[in-house]
């Protein structure tokens, strides 16, 4: 069902809805209404928006407004008078986070690496919980394709193990604008967000890394 269509009064089979007379001028003003709306779902007029027809002219009700949410996105309004009135209300309510979002498309069983990531400002109401730590994103893959600009929730990511002891990676470690890569082995399964301890095969020193791709650890300073 539209939500252009969830403005719709809905009473009892028989009835008409009851509307101020021209005689008596009492109404209940729609502002009143929205106002009910946003409170059943916790909002106020900065994080939450109802739709009421400024026109609307329902008459006056002498008790306080009910209102319950009927769904993530309706609120049902009712005057308890005899015979009273009841609506439903189209809400939209904002939650807006810092939170981890993509920089660049991420194909389904890819794995979210550090540079894929910036935190922005979004939206998060009904999508979802996203990650307001990008480390905790970081080494995770992905169940779908996810565009740019897409902020991943935990159903759209699996924390599953990339790397297991005894898997063989690329180790890169940067400094003063020299990379450098050797053969690594690892040495645990990599914790959340990414880190793991690598032994340098050539070397033999353990070090500690972060998962940065399939099979590549960069060291962490």
């Amino acid at each position: 069902m539209s939500l252009s269509l969830l403005l719709v009064l809905a009473l009892p089979v028989g009835l008409v809805p009851p509307r101020a007379s021209a005689a008596d001028g009492a109404i209940t003003e729609p502002a009143a209404i929205r106002a009910a709306a946003i409170a059943a779902v916790g909002g106020d007029a900065s994080s939450a928006e109802a739709t009421v027809d400024p026109n609307l002219r329902m008459a006056a009700c002498s008790a306080p407004l009910q209102a319950v949410p009927t769904s993530t996105r309706v609120v049902q309004v009712r005057c308890p008078d005899a015979p009273g009135w009841h609506l439903y209300v189209p809400v939209q309510v904002r939650r807006v986070e810092q939170v981890a979002v993509l920089t660049e498309p991420v194909q389904a069983g890819q794995t979210i690496t550090a540079d894929m990531l910036a935190m922005r400002r979004r939206d998060m109401a009904g999508a979802g919980e996203g990650f307001t730590n990008p480390a905790e994103l970081v080494g995770q893959t992905a169940h779908r394709g996810l565009a740019p600009g897409a902020a991943p929730t935990d159903v759209d990511v699996a924390d599953v193990p990339l790397l297991r002891r005894g898997d063989p990676v690329v180790l890169v470690s940067r400094a003063g604008g020299i990379e450098v890569r050797v053969a690594g082995r690892v040495l645990g399964r990599p914790m959340p967000g990414g880190a793991v301890s690598v032994e340098n095969l050539q070397s033999r020193r353990v070090v500690r890394g972060r998962v940065a791709g399939a099979g590549i650890v960069e060291v962490m300073r």
